[in-house]
């Protein structure tokens, strides 16, 4: 887990003032008291420079349910903090730094969920008057905690049609709230929008993706500051998440079935125009399915079995374009239909050379565009079918309007 550090927020400190949970005093006949109550004829405010400073806390002693990955501080405006710590009921003393003009003290790490922390220290004022930094508070205690992960690796090259995949191991059922704590940024202005996809066997997932190709050599910066935030139904995030990618150079596989040839276009640019097999048009389970399809996956060698169809065979320089079977790989025994007719089980069938040539350029996230296919690519293929939703149902598809 990470520490979180966030300004000091006017408004909630004014609020929390005027609610009375944390109190100052103009008086000097008593010290205020940070345990919610005031002495009778007592105000919350300091009045004057006279007298023990206010202060604030952003959680307030008395409290059980504090969000252990929210600012966490505590305010004197018109004191000298001093001596100022936060100890868990373990005896461990939570990192925490000073503002430079002595009036601010924050943790510098997160807190844990369902542990007591005790405030002490002080704060004291011009005329050397001392207001108590004092009282315990607890933090939520989860039912359950989520964690969440990136699908693709940090610090990747990616393709022009990768989307940022998040990919949760529970039930996420507050969609918003845990959208509202992913946040992307990128080099280059890019239009996108986060989009719930079906919960699967793991647990919800957002994606998100440009409405249009990503422009190559984008830098993409994502971050999912999910630890302390409720998902709904007693679930919270377990950690922060970061996420670093570049998009690489543009590589488009163009592949009409009705062509029995796959082009590859890189950068404008045809690198590659070889004989291919599609799948055999006659069986609607064994058609390659038309629209945009993205490269997850490479292997040099795959198992690829079929219990229906019967086969159980190692193939080679395959790349996964779906995650319903369909990959671009070698198949040797398809090579007499390779460049006049479709044969295969779904697949993009090609020479072993031409195989291997285009399996050594290939990326996550590059495209892969299937057309005059009678049977469309949809949510029944797999994991990512991002662009078969048209762009206005994507944007549907998020939890924040």
């Amino acid at each position: 887990m990470r520490g979180r550090v966030q300004g000091v927020l006017a408004v909630v400190v004014a609020l929390i003032a005027v609610a009375g949970v944390v109190v100052g005093c103009a008086s000097a006949g008593a010290a205020p008291r940070l345990d919610g109550t005031t002495s009778p004829g007592q105000s919350s405010f300091a009045e004057s420079s006279d007298g023990p400073p206010a202060v604030t806390t952003t959680a307030v002693p008395g409290r059980a349910d504090v969000d252990p990955g929210g600012e966490i501080s505590v305010s004197a405006p018109d004191g000298a903090l001093r001596d100022v710590a936060l100890t868990g009921g373990d005896g461990h003393v939570v990192a925490g730094a000073v503002s430079p003009d002595g009036h601010r003290w924050a943790a510098t790490e997160a807190l844990g969920y369902g542990k007591r922390y005790t405030w002490t220290g002080s704060a004291v004022g011009a005329d050397g008057a001392a207001t108590p930094v004092a009282g315990a508070f607890g933090t939520v205690s989860p039912d359950r905690v989520v964690r969440a992960q990136f699908a693709q690796p940090d610090d990747a090259t990616v393709g022009v049609a990768a989307p940022i995949v998040v990919q949760f191991d529970g039930p996420v059922t507050d969609k918003a709230a845990a959208e509202r704590a992913l946040d992307v940024r990128t080099s280059v202005p890019t239009e996108g929008s986060w989009a719930w996809l079906p919960d699967d066997a793991q647990g919800s997932r957002v994606h998100w993706r440009p409405k249009a190709y990503w422009q190559p050599g984008t830098v993409v910066d994502v971050t999912a500051n999910l630890y302390g935030v409720d998902l709904g139904d007693g679930a919270y995030g377990r950690e922060d998440l970061t996420s670093h990618l570049t998009v690489g150079r543009s590589q488009v596989v163009r592949a009409d079935v009705t062509s029995h040839r796959m082009v590859v276009i890189r950068d404008g640019q045809q690198v590659m125009d070889v004989p291919a097999s599609y799948g055999l048009g006659s069986d609607p389970n064994r058609i390659t399915r038309s629209g945009t399809h993205v490269v997850t996956e490479k292997f040099d060698n795959k198992r690829m079995t079929s219990a229906q169809y019967g086969y159980d065979l190692v193939e080679h320089w395959a790349v996964r374009m779906s995650n319903n079977g369909e990959f671009i790989h070698a198949n040797p025994a398809s090579a007499s239909a390779q460049g006049s007719s479709n044969v295969t089980h779904g697949c993009v069938n090609l020479s072993t050379a031409d195989a291997r040539a285009y399996y050594d350029t290939a990326l996550y996230g590059d495209p892969v565009e299937v057309t005059n296919s009678p049977v469309a690519l949809s949510a029944a293929d797999g994991d990512v079918y991002d662009w078969a939703v048209d762009w206005d149902t994507w944007r549907g598809m998020s939890a924040l309007p």
